[in-house]
């Protein structure tokens, strides 16, 4: 079993990574970019058994900072 957890700032943090790509693309000619929010995407091989429970408590404890940041996790 695999999941996959996507962890991205929340809303109203300030995103200096997504900035600094924002600005790059600018200076490369993509000037219709006017934002850019950065994140992480963290894939787990899950032995047999383990549920979304667990992968929310791995979430919880370690993968994210729950104070700045959301994630959501899907489970294939």
């Amino acid at each position: 079993m695999k999941a996959r957890v996507h962890v991205m700032l929340k809303n109203g943090v300030l995103d200096p990574q997504g900035e600094a790509v924002r600005h790059a693309l600018g200076a490369m000619g993509f000037d219709g970019v006017q934002g850019v929010r950065q994140g992480k995407v963290i894939e787990l091989d899950l032995a047999e058994g383990a549920s979304e429970a667990d992968v929310k408590q791995m979430c919880e404890k370690l993968l994210a900072n729950t104070v700045i940041e959301s994630y959501t996790v899907e489970m294939t």
